[in-house]
């Protein structure tokens, strides 16, 4: 089982961790288009007001020019870790037991736009920059990353794909085909009985998801077995063409 989870804007500053390096992070073939993004958000932060216009920063946020231009020498820590907000709060890696934290770092990749796909254990710096940002001196990140990404995934030869990103993320590196793969929607039930999709909660209940998958452990091998594994826990899966809409996850999970 492989999960593809998206970032958060909001992150962790500093950290321990030696500063990154070329064959530290998951997905090594990525190389290459990382070190062009690192590049380009580098060379961008020696023009403040451009590089505030790019990555539509406000005044109080413009400490994050020096963030990115700090990226090649700035401490890291796990990228599981660095991640704040809705999802990574209810997935609160910082609790699990070393199992559960080992479990993530070989069963996860959160998929940055600077860096591309990268395992929740890997060592990565603070940074800024945004799925649909337009930088200057790379093309547009969905066709830096897309082909290269597919192909990456396509490599890993996982058993099968589960998808929580988000559609922006997914442009940058579509599953391949091939790829036994689902796309997780997080719905609920309005008073109507109609189903709705959710917003705020829809990150929540997906942090709550990975976090029970890291707890636990199933041992499955394809998507039907983590289908049954979940129904057996409680959880409502409407299935259609290539898509979950799962359910919020029951209370206390």
């Amino acid at each position: 089982m492989l999960i593809l989870l998206p970032p958060s804007e909001t992150k962790r500053p500093g950290g321990t961790g030696a500063p990154m390096r070329a064959g530290a992070l998951a997905l090594p073939a990525l190389d290459p288009e990382r070190a062009q993004v690192v590049a380009a958000l580098v060379a961008l932060s020696a023009d403040p007001e451009r590089a505030a216009a790019v990555l539509k920063l406000s005044v109080a946020q413009r400490g994050e020019i020096a963030v990115n231009a700090a990226l090649r020498d700035a401490p890291t820590m796990a990228a599981v870790d660095r991640y704040t907000g809705v999802l990574f709060d209810a997935l609160d890696a910082g609790s699990l037991d070393a199992r559960a934290r080992r479990w993530l770092g070989e069963h996860v990749l959160i998929h940055s736009a600077p860096f591309g796909p990268v395992a929740a254990s890997d060592p990565i710096p603070a940074y800024r920059l945004g799925a649909n940002a337009s930088v200057p001196g790379l093309p547009a990140l969905r066709r830096l990353w897309s082909a290269a990404v597919t192909e990456a995934l396509r490599a890993e030869a996982p058993d099968f794909v589960v998808d929580l990103r988000s559609e922006a993320y997914v442009g940058l590196g579509p599953v391949p085909d091939e790829v036994p793969a689902v796309f997780v929607r997080i719905v609920a039930d309005g008073p109507d009985g109609a189903v709705r999709a959710l917003n705020h909660f829809n990150k929540h209940a997906k942090g709550v998801l990975v976090r029970e998958l890291a707890r636990d452990r199933p041992r499955v091998r394809s998507i039907r077995g983590l289908r049954d594994w979940l129904r057996a826990r409680g959880h409502r899966i409407d299935e259609r063409d290539g898509e979950w809409l799962l359910h919020e996850p029951p209370r206390g999970s």
